[in-house]
């Protein structure tokens, strides 16, 4: 089958799936077509996203989070009235996706979670089909924990995650452990997305810490405790566009632009992993048993319940600042735990497996099969 992805730009986690699933794809016999890449004036494309993907990558305007004026917090205010300003745009960059789809003529769309791809199906009819991935699509599972007392927040995670896969016909629901799958459920809880990369590490413990950062506002937390701790080594990756490659504010402090080996081979020998509650980098740091503490970005729901799905899962504490001493005191996962979690993200190419052939059979009798005997167990 031809694949045509489309992925929200806003931070690096999506972008690393994509760069998974394309692998994915290759050594299933598949191929990748054309990537829509959603862009954002805060953020330049990774130099490793144009490297690592296989097929050419289309840039358009996408809705993006907007922050507050010390890039830190995210502004829903801010957020809804700036891309209402963006219609126009907006209705431009679905007509460019239409013209992409047209052109490529691919078998499935791919979602990785933009906005604009689910009101592209929604709107356009296209004959592909249309799948959407990503952890957000676990809200729709029974066992997932909303962060509380936040309901006009929650209303608009639930409403951003159903517009992104209006029409959908898979929806892929990364999660960090097995769920039961409802046979009356549209949804298909499937592993994380990890690059081949990672597993191939050989990993160690080093001498310092590891922070990754999605808005550079937080630079200034962990400035403050690395002049704290001037015992304490850190290295801190994020995402800051007009950044050197290489920074040091302090003796014991670092800060890197955002690359993928290198960010890679870091989390592998460090001793521990503080980043923003996102869901790649926690997953790629738990499959190399790294002590991982989140904290939530602020005005941000969805990291918020990101935070909670992962404290539940086993993978890792929450913290509201960035204070690295609170690993000192994290005991490492137990092996087994450690196994288990291995084997279900080394279950996905037999679920990707699944995946294909329930296609066919749909295409051939019009039906949706729900297989759900292979998925492991834990414990």
């Amino acid at each position: 089958m031809n694949f045509l992805f489309i992925v929200q730009g806003e931070g690096r986690g999506h972008m690393t799936q994509a760069i998974a699933f394309d692998k994915l794809l290759e050594t299933n016999g598949h191929r990748l077509v054309g990537v829509i890449l959603g862009k954002s004036k805060r953020r330049a494309v990774p130099e490793f996203f144009e490297r690592e993907i296989s097929a050419p990558i289309y840039l358009i305007d996408s809705p993006n989070f907007e922050t507050d004026g010390n890039q830190k917090k995210v502004s829903i205010r801010k957020t809804i009235l700036k891309n209402s300003l963006k219609l126009k745009t907006f209705h431009k960059s679905l007509r460019a996706i239409d013209q992409i789809v047209e052109a490529k003529n691919p078998d499935v769309i791919l979602n990785f979670y933009d906005l604009l791809g689910g009101l592209y199906n929604f709107i356009y009819r296209p004959k592909a089909k249309f799948w959407v991935i990503g952890h957000q699509y676990l809200i729709d599972h029974p066992s997932f924990q909303f962060a509380p007392n936040r309901p006009f927040d929650k209303f608009l995670f639930r409403l951003n995650t159903a517009l992104t896969s209006l029409g959908a016909d898979e929806r892929l629901a990364l999660s960090f452990l097995p769920q039961i799958r409802y046979a009356n459920q549209n949804l298909r809880v499937v592993p994380p997305l990890l690059r081949p990369e990672v597993k191939l590490l050989d990993s160690k413990q080093g001498d310092f810490y590891l922070a990754y950062m999605v808005n550079p506002g937080y630079a200034e937390e962990v400035i403050y405790f690395a002049e704290a701790n001037p015992h304490l080594q850190i290295k801190a990756y994020w995402d800051k566009k007009e950044a050197a490659e290489t920074e040091f504010p302090l003796s014991n402090l670092s800060f890197h632009r955002v690359h993928d080996k290198n960010f890679l081979q870091d989390m592998a020998n460090c001793k521990g992993l503080v980043c923003t509650a996102g869901f790649e980098s926690v997953c790629e740091a738990k499959y190399l048993g790294k002590p991982v503490m989140m904290i939530p970005v602020a005005g941000q729901y969805e990291q918020a319940c990101n935070a909670l799905d992962a404290e539940a899962s086993g993978v890792g504490i929450t913290s509201e600042n960035f204070d690295f001493a609170k690993l000192e005191s994290l005991q490492k996962k137990d092996a087994e735990a450690s196994l288990l979690y291995k084997n279900w993200v080394d279950f996905w190419p037999m679920v990707f497996r699944e995946m294909s052939l329930e296609a066919f059979a749909q295409e051939q009798e019009g039906q949706s099969i729900f297989p759900q005997e292979s998925i492991p167990a834990l414990g």
